[in-house]
């Protein structure tokens, strides 16, 4: 039977980010793909103009009509603009018993535009951190979630373990913000898992972080283990940037369907 995933996220009518870039990554990575949209966003390349969130009575409406009909083998959860939709994300899912939980800590755009309310943060770390079997924070976002700076591996090390052992889930800290060659450090059980990633010079990165949260969502979909699934999805990700795809005035998508061939 089709192994099958849930994103959570907002809209990005532009298509780089957002549940467009979760629907195609779950496709291209073999999973049937289904989305609540928690937010709309009129944005491109070059930035967000508008967000307009939905209601809390709607986002609930979308999960329930999910859950009872085609249950998700993973969830992955990425925009969640208010302390509303962090509720009744939670709720749900502890309602229906959701597995495989990727929380991609969303907080800003590629494009420098704040994507979550400032009290919104504690309620993302309070209640849907504790359900989540990863979470995937960039180093802006460890250093908010840790509480100090990082400046390098062994930084990137701690602050996988402090958020881990605070919050009960594994913890994939993305060095690709100035640290290093773009290498991730997964905690888990404990132990730490190094992942080397071969930098590569493209410019183009709108919904990288969308990219990678929901491939490995699809991995865990697929009833592999979190390191099997980080390790795929790095892979989906390197071939995604390496195609070079060039759209867009500002920092473009990623070729999402790259690995398909043309």
């Amino acid at each position: 039977m089709r192994k099958t995933a849930l994103t959570i996220a907002g809209s990005d009518c532009s298509g780089g980010a957002g549940i467009q870039a979760d629907i195609k990554t779950m496709l291209a990575n073999g999973v049937y793909a289904m989305s609540a949209i928690t937010s709309l966003t009129a944005q491109n390349t070059m930035g967000v103009a508008q967000i307009a969130d939905v209601t809390e009575d709607f986002l609930a409406a979308q999960l329930d009509c999910i859950f009872t009909d085609i249950f998700p083998d993973a969830v992955k959860i990425g925009m969640m603009s208010s302390s509303g939709l962090i509720h009744v994300t939670a709720k749900k899912l502890m309602e229906y018993n959701a597995r495989n939980i990727v929380v991609d800590t969303v907080m800003v755009s590629t494009s420098g535009t704040s994507l979550i309310c400032d009290d919104a943060v504690e309620d993302l770390k309070e209640e849907l951190f504790p359900l989540a079997a990863l979470i995937t924070p960039n180093i802006p976002e460890a250093e908010v979630l840790c509480g100090f700076g990082i400046h390098n591996e062994t930084d990137m090390e701690l602050a996988a373990k402090r958020i881990g052992d605070t919050y009960g889930c594994a913890v994939l800290c993305k060095g690709g913000h100035n640290i290093n060659s773009a290498n991730d450090v997964l905690y888990e059980n404990n132990s730490f898992i190094w992942y080397e990633g071969k930098r590569i010079h493209n410019p183009n990165t709108h919904g990288t972080g969308c990219t990678l949260s929901s491939a490995i969502a699809a991995g865990l979909a697929k009833g592999y283990g979190v390191d099997r699934a980080v390790k795929c999805a790095k892979e989906y990700i390197s071939t995604a940037l390496a195609a070079m795809l060039n759209l867009g005035k500002g920092s473009g998508p990623l070729d999402h369907g790259a690995a398909l061939g043309k």
